[in-house]
This record gives structure tokens, C-alpha cells and sequence, in this order.
């Protein structure tokens, strides 16, 4: 993807007009300002290119932003660190290392965005251009109020919404209701579904930008957590996953060999496959770091992972006997893999708590030319999956059986990949162990899943377990559903508002 490659320089116009919330007021003679940039082809790409730049911050799609994930009960932290273990038992502040930043990045983007929507209509560049950069500037507007919303909002306040028309005042109250967040993010991904190409109408080099189908899959798992508080949205999750199974663009990938055809789905030669919906774009420079955070700490020799996120025995036991699944996702003592080139089997360090390691990240540690040398900074040239088609039909089938209707058609086209036989009459709690198995350590997001069914009290109510049985993470009786449902917005960030921020009750 091109954009990777220019990233340090497309940002300059941002960094120079300020892309935080202080907006800084000072522009050095002969840098780019809102008089001189919006000319030009040049300026129109550059803005766009700008709205990834942020992804390869580890705030964002790295280590940190998976302290949020890591809460579930499908993994630990795996090494000693106070901040994600503080959030795994429910006693952080918000102040957390790269949490605490989170929030200004998001909303960073979110401006970048902004000024795209504000000043690209009036230029005079070719149509389809212009559409296509006002689509990327919608898709990624929509996407950050979304992971802002869902985490920080609900029924009692939503997340700040920027008023496009008044970009004077960044300093906003929050909406009454996160279904209102819901609402506007929504309009921001159909706008970006009108203005976007489908992903099989980019060449090569635009492979990574936002696109049609990524805008609808959005729209869909917008509605599915919008009808935690408005059932009226299962439909409309349903009518969203119906634009991306139906556009011909995406399949799973299905040869009849469940195992190996999973494992494929995690190739970096299967980046841009039919399974592909939106991903961090990676390389051996930048990109996400998950990779390497998740690999076993002192590699064996070879490479020193970082050796965070250890799955758990719930987890392993979760699987159905058979599921192909299982053995792909989670390396325990025994799992034979290629490494740097070599067949190697895995052997638990003194490093790994739960005798357990996911596996999905593994395959470009075969050849040492497909891993960042820079171990502080462990990206591959694996695009690290954020959405894929196999959580659409999910989402599908369980808007379907939420609201009463028969969901068995999508929930078994993911079984029968994994090698499993189909069921009949599906219920919600077979759409939960298919989601939880089926997207186990990705971004689908376990934690909130059990927050939004209701059912993350109860877990978290038990210990965690290695393989032999040991407990991991004792119990979290603390957990209360009345305030973990959200987790508390940066305290700087509220103090700096002057009191028009407010914290979430019981943080």
C-alpha cells in the first residue's frame, strides 16, 4: 500500500496546523495552511494518506489498545505490568499508560477527517478522486466514534460529537444517550458506502483504503450493539451484512480442509483474500506490533517476542471436539510450527503463565525476512485482521436469532469451514461459543461481547486456568455491571474540559 511509504511527509500539513486538541495557532513561514493546501491532486491524496498515519501507533492498533480486550476470560496479560493487569481487574483510573492517550488520537483522526469533509467539496479534481478521499475521510470518521462510543458510552451519556459547521469548539458535552453516537456513525459509514469504490476496483498500490463493503460491515455491527438498547436494529444489522454477503466481493475461504484453510486465512499471501474486510496494513517497518507482542518472550533463541496475552484453559475447552479451529488458534507444548525456517516444536518458557500461546499471528515467523529485525518494534508483513467476513456472518446470524428469526444459514457456513457439522434451530448461545471460537484474539473484542450479553458478570466470577489446571488470575468478584460496562475516560481529558467532560459514574 502506498501510503505506508510517504507517511512521514503526507502528515507535515497536520503536524505544522496541529493535530491535537490544543490545535496550535503557529504556522512557520512556507509551510501549508487551509489558504495554500486545498489545491491541488497532491493535497487531496496527501489528506487522505494522512488518516492512516496513526495506525501504526500503539495506542491503536498494538499492544495498548488490546489492554481493553485483554480483560475477557480468554487470556491474561502473560507478564507482570501493572497498567493492563489493573484494567483486567477493574481498578485502572484511565491514566494508564497508552490508554490515557487513546481518546486525543482518536480524536485526532476524527479532525483529520473533518477537514477533508470541509474542504474537498469545493476542489477541483477529478470526481472520482474526490469521492473516493471523501469516502476515506467518512469510513474512518465513522470508525473512531465507534471505538470511542461502545467503550466509553451508554444509555446514561454518549461520546462528544464534533460539529462540523463550528470547528471553533472542541470542547464539548457529551451526547444524552450513546445511541445518539450510534445514530450519527451510522450516517458516517453510509456516506462512506455512497462515496466508496468496492476493494475489487482498487489497483494494487490502493489496497488498504477504506471501501465499500468495510463501510456496510461497519454499519452492521454499529446496529448489532445499537440494539443493546433499540431491538428495532437487529434488522437493520441484518440488512447491512445482507450488502456485503451479496456483493459477490468476499467468501470464506473453503477448500475442504478445515485446518489448513483457517490457517491460510492468517498468511500474509492471503492479506487481500475474499475473506478480507479491513485490516492494519503491516509491514516489516510499520504496522501493527501485535504479531510480536503475542509471540512467546525469549523465542526460543531466536527472537525475543514480547509474550503477552496468553490464552487460557476456558478458552482451549471452549472448542468443540474437532473443531479445526482450536489447534490454529492456540499453540500449546507439543504444536509443531515452521520457524525461521526450521520445523520447531513449541515448548513453554519460563515465561508463559498459562502453558499456551495463540497461534494466528505465527505463520510469518518462517522466514526471518518477513519480521521487523527491530525487536522493540515487532510488526510482520501480516495484515493484522480488524473485521473479517466471517464475523459479518456472525453479526448476521445473531441479529437474526435476537430478534426471533432463524439464523442457521451464516452461523453454519463458519461451522462447517471449521469442520463442524451443522446445526439446527440455532439458539444465542450457540452464536456466542461460535463467535467466541471463531474469532478468539482478534479485535472482535470477547470482553465486550460478555458486557453486552449480559453475561460478563458470571465470568468473571470464576478463575482462570492454565493447562494443567493451575489458576492463573483468580476471580474478579469486583466486577460491576452497573459501572464496567464502560471504562473511564481519560482523567486529563476531563479535567481540561473545565467541567463540560464528565466521568463515568463509579470510575
Amino acid at each position: 500500500m502506498k501510503i505506508l511509504k510517504y507517511l512521514p511527509l503526507i502528515c507535515l500539513f497536520w503536524i505544522i496546523a496541529g493535530c491535537s486538541d490544543e490545535f496550535l495557532e503557529l504556522t512557520p513561514e512556507g509551510t501549508p495552511s487551509d489558504a495554500t493546501f486545498w489545491q491541488t491532486t497532491e493535497d487531496a491524496e496527501s489528506a487522505a494518506n494522512a488518516l492512516y498515519e496513526l495506525f501504526t501507533d500503539d495506542e491503536m492498533v498494538g499492544r495498548g489498545y488490546f489492554w481493553f480486550i485483554n480483560a475477557s476470560d480468554d487470556m491474561v496479560t502473560g507478564r507482570v505490568k501493572a497498567d493492563p493487569d489493573n484494567m483486567k481487574n477493574f481498578i485502572c483510573t484511565g491514566d494508564e499508560g497508552y490508554i490515557r492517550d487513546i481518546w486525543a488520537k482518536k480524536y485526532r483522526v476524527i479532525k483529520r477527517a473533518n477537514d477533508i469533509i470541509n474542504n474537498v467539496p469545493e476542489m477541483d479534481i477529478d470526481p472520482d478522486l474526490k469521492n473516493r478521499v471523501l469516502g476515506e475521510a467518512y469510513f474512518l470518521s465513522g470508525l473512531m466514534y465507534f471505538d470511542l462510543a461502545y467503550r466509553f458510552g451508554d444509555d446514561r451519556a454518549g461520546v462528544p460529537i464534533i460539529d462540523r459547521t463550528d470547528l471553533s469548539d472542541y470542547n464539548l458535552p457529551r451526547p444524552g444517550s450513546v445511541t445518539e453516537n450510534y445514530a450519527y456513525i451510522v450516517s458516517e459509514f453510509e456516506q462512506a458506502a455512497d462515496h466508496l469504490p468496492y476493494f475489487s476496483e482498487y489497483d494494487a498500490s490502493d489496497r488498504g483504503r477504506a471501501h465499500k463493503t468495510a463501510a456496510y460491515a461497519y454499519i452492521a455491527k454499529t446496529n448489532l450493539y445499537w440494539a443493546q438498547y433499540d431491538a428495532s436494529k437487529y434488522a437493520a444489522a441484518v440488512q447491512a451484512a445482507d450488502q456485503v454477503i451479496g456483493s459477490g466481493e468476499h467468501a470464506l475461504m473453503n477448500t475442504g480442509n478445515p485446518a489448513e484453510d483457517f490457517r491460510a486465512v492468517f498468511s500474509s499471501a492471503n492479506n487481500w483474500s475474499s475473506e478480507y474486510i479491513w485490516s492494519v496494513v503491516s509491514n516489516t517497518q510499520t504496522g501493527s506490533i501485535l504479531p510480536g507482542v503475542m509471540f512467546e518472550n525469549k523465542g526460543w533463541g531466536k527472537y525475543n517476542g514480547w509474550g503477552y496475552y496468553q490464552p487460557t484453559r476456558e478458552l482451549y475447552d471452549s472448542y468443540e471436539e474437532g473443531d479445526a479451529r482450536r489447534d490454529v488458534t492456540i499453540f500449546q507444548k507439543g504444536t509443531v510450527f515452521n520457524y525461521f525456517g526450521e520445523e520447531f516444536t513449541w515448548t513453554q518458557t519460563s515465561n508463559n503463565e498459562t502453558g499456551y500461546m495463540f497461534g494466528k499471528y505465527v505463520e510469518p515467523f518462517s522466514d526471518v525476512s518477513r519480521v521487523n529485525p527491530n525487536g522493540d518494534k515487532p510488526s510482520t508483513d501480516l495484515n493484522v485482521p480488524l473485521m473479517r467476513y466471517a464475523e459479518v456472518l456472525l453479526i448476521k446470524a445473531e441479529a437474526l436469532i435476537a430478534d426471533g428469526k432463524n439464523g442457521d444459514e451464516p452461523l453454519n457456513l463458519v461451522r462447517e469451514r471449521a469442520g463442524l457439522a451443522p446445526l439446527t434451530n440455532t439458539t444465542l448461545e450457540d452464536l456466542k461459543q461460535e463467535r467466541r471460537n471463531e474469532l478468539a484474539g482478534e479485535w472482535s473484542d470477547r470482553h465486550f461481547d460478555l458486557v453486552r450479553w449480559g453475561d460478563a458478570d458470571a465470568a468473571y466470577a470464576e478463575p482462570l486456568h492454565a493447562q494443567d489446571g493451575s489458576i492463573v488470575w483468580p476471580a474478579r468478584p469486583q466486577f460491576d455491571p452497573a459501572i464496567h460496562h464502560v471504562w473511564p475516560i481519560p482523567p486529563h481529558e476531563v479535567e481540561s474540559s473545565n467541567g463540560v467532560l464528565t466521568q463515568n459514574p463509579g470510575w
